[in-house]
């Protein structure tokens, strides 16, 4: 009988840290603007973007027209997407 206990205890805790291993590399997807290199980001917005993101959150502009307005600042040149200290971010030039 406590061969038995014993048995099913382990096969529990086996189970337990499988279950909770599982969880936490789920978990650990990247953040929306998580980089580490320039090359990482993508503009946010399909038109005159003000934000970066990680390019695997890139969104689908297959089926978007844009103005060619110079409205945003990636727009006309006014800037660039930059992977900052492991964020994309949009950086003016100057």
């Amino acid at each position: 009988m406590v061969d038995r206990i014993k048995r099913i205890t382990a096969h529990f805790l086996t189970l337990l840290i499988l279950v909770l291993l599982s969880i936490t590399l789920i978990s650990c997807k990247p953040t929306v603007q998580q980089c580490f290199a320039d090359s990482d980001c993508v503009p946010a917005q399909c038109c005159h973007p003000t934000e970066a993101v990680n390019k695997e959150e890139a969104p689908d502009c297959s089926a978007t027209a844009c103005t060619a307005v110079c409205e945003g600042p990636l727009d006309c040149g006014q800037g660039e997407i930059k992977c900052l200290s492991n964020r994309c971010t949009v950086v003016a030039l100057s």
